[in-house]
């Protein structure tokens, strides 16, 4: 019997450190539809917005969670992360800051791309 099509997965998450345990779950279910071979996309959005930086996953502490720079790593590998544009602005977060793989991108991508057939958007 053939698998089902898996289709693709955009993740926006909307916090950082201030909602550990939502946070968290938006990286895990972004690597876990990796791992399951999903066009995934993880767009970081708020105090997220640093999670595309070096050092800031690292720092990120959950009690019983896979780690955060794991879980980024996992979505670097096989799917895309993205910070939002306005988020880094607010930030002072330029390109430069990046790790690589990570792209900045705004609005208009993210909307053409939860528009896209067959696409699944989650926020958290």
């Amino acid at each position: 019997m053939p698998s089902p099509k898996i289709r693709p997965l955009r993740i926006k998450v909307t916090c950082g450190p201030e909602d550990p345990e939502r946070c968290n779950q938006a990286f895990t279910v972004a690597a876990t539809a990796v791992a399951a071979g999903a066009d995934v996309g993880l767009w970081l959005t708020g105090e997220a917005a640093w999670f595309g930086t070096p050092g800031r996953a690292e720092a990120f502490d959950l009690p019983l969670a896979t780690p955060l720079a794991d879980l980024r790593d996992a979505v670097l590998a096989g799917g895309q992360l993205t910070v939002c544009t306005q988020c880094a602005d607010r930030r002072d977060i330029t390109a430069e800051d990046l790790l690589p793989g990570v792209r900045i991108a705004g609005a208009a991508v993210f909307t053409e791309e939860i528009l896209g057939e067959g696409v699944q958007a989650l926020v958290y």
